[in-house]
């Protein structure tokens, strides 16, 4: 089945360039297109796409809120992938806060625009660990969130998750990690899903950003 994306931008070249560049693959759909984020909810409610692809400045409802919107009203949320200008960008990280599973710079080259579609949808590594970590390391709390230590004590990580959270804070995917710790790759993901059970987060994006918050790792 093809991954299915939504396009969410107010500015149309940039929806016409991202729906040129993924229209040209076999194994993605284009399903739908907005202006604003206000628009996303009754288009995924109806869509249903496997990824949003959202601008994360706009007019009426941002990426930010739109973000949460999403997660708070859609029982099975898509993957969101935030579009941005700007790399190092406070309104990036607090989409990726806000529950987004990556982003992607509106000057990325195709191959990159559909790498990213791929990797989100796939939800087994983390999209640009190295810029994540220069976004936490910027934005973050630098370790002294309370409330994510909180909820990193409360997790009560086994030594072997531990490792496992250390390695997908580097971006490593289940192969990869299986690979490094000499191990099945069911077994990876066993310990992934129960990191992400305890620590109450969607996805790996949320995980590792509760390790660095908390001061799990360090983002620097």
């Amino acid at each position: 089945m093809p991954v299915t994306v939504l396009i969410v931008d107010d500015e149309p070249l940039v929806r016409a360039g991202l729906r040129a560049v993924l229209e040209a693959q076999p194994d993605i759909m284009m399903v739908g297109e907005a202006a604003d984020g206000a628009a996303v909810i009754p288009l995924v409610r109806q869509l249903r796409p496997d990824v949003v692809a959202m601008d994360v400045r706009m007019p009426l409802l941002n990426g930010i809120e739109a973000t949460r919107a999403v997660l708070r009203t859609i029982d099975i949320p898509p993957k969101i992938l935030v579009v941005t200008t700007f790399e190092n960008d406070e309104y990036v990280y607090e989409a990726l806060r806000a529950g987004a599973d990556g982003f992607l710079l509106k000057r990325a080259r195709p191959a990159e625009i559909v790498h990213a579609v791929r990797l989100v949808a796939e939800g087994e590594s983390l999209l640009f660990p190295a810029s994540v970590r220069q976004l936490a390391a910027e934005y973050g709390d630098g370790g002294g969130n309370p409330a994510a230590r909180a909820v990193l004590d409360r997790a009560a990580l086994t030594e072997r998750e531990a490792e496992v959270l250390r390695l997908m804070t580097r971006g490593l995917s289940n192969a990869e990690i299986a690979t490094r710790l000499i191990v099945g790759t069911e077994t990876v993901k066993s310990h992934v899903s129960a990191v992400l059970a305890k620590l109450g987060a969607r996805d790996r994006t949320q995980a590792v950003i509760a390790a660095y918050e908390s001061g799990f790792v360090a983002p620097g």
